[in-house]
């Protein structure tokens, strides 16, 4: 029979017990700490790949059209901005009637009222968002930040297609029309900032940006 713990050997054993619940616990919180910071970014990769929630397929995971079929939708185009962001913000073409595999090109304008430069970045989604996995982005301004100095205004492409297998799912195959919505959001003034005292003299009139 081993002899009885004296109450030194009882209090040594109680700290390291907490020690290592206290590492436990840190461990938990880091651990968690890390799936939050990474959740973001995964979640965005995972629409992105997969359409969930109406977010269009990007043509790099998807890649290219099977080709054009004889088959079209009706695709509408949305726009809307944050209450802070000053810039105006309207599709040029308010729809098309696009032939489903074929690429697709329309453009959305910007437009900088104001008398500094202003930085905004655009998120997207369609609807129904059943679609989203069969609308495919080629290529797009919502991809990059936009900054547009005083009084400029920029035509921006998107360039897309539609995934004819939408019309081998029983969900989407007598889906009619899409639309395509894009919100505008306002940067950090610190871009801003950098774009006064870096860029030329906005020209006057419409530019393009690809």
């Amino acid at each position: 029979m081993s002899a009885p713990e004296t109450r030194e050997e009882l209090e040594a054993r109680r700290r390291k017990g907490l020690r290592r619940t206290v590492r436990i616990a840190v461990g938990i919180v880091a651990t968690m700490g890390a799936a939050s910071f990474a959740a973001v970014p995964l979640y965005d990769l995972f629409c992105r790949v997969t359409g969930y929630g109406g977010t269009p397929v990007l043509a790099s995971d998807r890649g290219a059209s099977a080709g054009a079929t004889g088959d079209f939708i009706t695709v509408s185009f949305d726009a809307s901005k944050a209450p802070d962001m000053p810039w105006s913000f309207t599709p040029l073409q308010r729809e098309v009637k696009a032939r489903l595999g074929e690429d697709t090109l329309i453009f959305y304008r910007a437009h900088n009222p104001t008398d500094r430069p202003v930085a905004g970045q655009a998120t997207y989604n369609v609807a129904p968002v059943s679609a989203g996995e069969y609308f495919v982005k080629i290529d797009c301004f919502c991809f990059t930040e936009q900054i547009l100095q005083p009084g400029q205004t920029v035509d921006m492409p998107v360039s897309f297609y539609v995934d004819p297998a939408i019309r081998e799912n029983a969900g989407t195959r007598r889906m009619p029309s899409i639309t395509l919505s894009y919100t505008f959001y306002r940067l950090d003034a610190p871009l801003e900032a950098a774009a006064l005292s870096a860029a030329p003299e906005a020209d006057e009139g419409a530019t393009t940006v690809r």
